[in-house]
């Protein structure tokens, strides 16, 4: 399952909120991925979700895949646009 998604936090995705996303995603089954402009990152990796430096306003696409896609990729998207 794939969807895209608008970027819209109050605050910018640097490591704190990036570390409750990851471990929101951490709850989950289901192999996510975060892509942007050509790159694809396990949205369970510090490391992978720094490397993106997302900014407000750009638009992503969440791609999960497993039993539970369709709750990780609610969640995460909520998560994203408050």
């Amino acid at each position: 399952m794939k969807k895209e998604v608008r970027i819209n936090m109050e605050t910018s995705l640097e490591a704190r909120p990036i570390a409750t996303m990851i471990q929101m995603a951490s709850r989950y089954e289901s192999v996510i991925y975060l892509e942007t402009e050509g790159k694809r990152v396990n949205v369970k990796s510090m490391m992978g979700m720094m490397s993106l430096a997302l900014m407000n306003g750009e638009t992503v696409t969440l791609d999960a895949q497993g039993a539970d896609e369709e709750a990780a990729i609610r969640a995460l998207e909520e998560f994203l646009t408050e």
